[in-house]
């Protein structure tokens, strides 16, 4: 779909900036942003090969294991397919804590990590597992207690107050990861 979303937005763009004699700020625009994005890219790419080398330094901390110990219920009851791969729970629960954690940068290659570790046990590998379901769902749902993300995209863009989003993003998070659960479930049920 955004494949063709975005040709046609470009298309209208470059159409209307002829029409309407707007060529030169078009041009501006385009180099502006290309700009914008080299330079988003490599503080980004610097961002998450830190959190990744911290979430991987963490992995051997006592905190980690406490936290994966908390975590341990809620896994089981949301992977119950997943009671004999320890790897796959043991991923996955990296994966929630770098999201509680706020760490999106240092989660995402967790995560993608925890799906490789599924489809290994995967038998029809065209099909996601009821498990990689649920993972996806909590996973875009992440639950996050410091956005340090967006705080930083808010602080780069000289934001007056970037930590204001806290407490809506507490409930935009929890209400989403609570109402995709429960529908995961509900439709995990449905088609057993």
């Amino acid at each position: 779909m955004l494949n063709i979303l975005w040709p046609a937005f470009i298309t209208l763009s470059v159409i209307y900036a002829i029409i309407f004699g707007k060529v030169e700020e078009l041009n501006e625009g385009i180099f502006n942003s290309l700009s914008n994005a080299v330079e988003f890219s490599i503080t980004f790419l610097g961002t998450i090969c830190l959190w990744t080398g911290m979430m991987k330094i963490a992995q051997n901390t006592s905190i980690i294991r406490k936290l994966n110990r908390l975590l341990r219920p809620f896994i089981n009851f949301l992977f119950p397919d997943l009671k004999n791969n320890e790897i796959a729970k043991q991923e996955i629960s990296m994966n929630m804590i770098a999201n509680i954690l706020g760490l999106g940068n240092a989660a995402t290659p967790l995560g993608i990590k925890a799906m490789k570790t599924m489809q290994n046990e995967n038998r029809k590998k065209d099909t996601l597992t009821n498990s990689m379901m649920m993972f996806i769902v909590i996973n875009t749902a992440s639950i996050q207690l410091i956005p340090t993300n967006v705080i930083a995209i808010r602080t780069s863009l000289n934001s007056q107050n970037p930590t204001a989003i806290i407490i809506p993003v507490w409930i935009a998070t929890i209400f989403a990861g609570v109402i995709g659960i429960i529908f995961t479930k509900i439709l995990i049920k449905k088609v057993k």
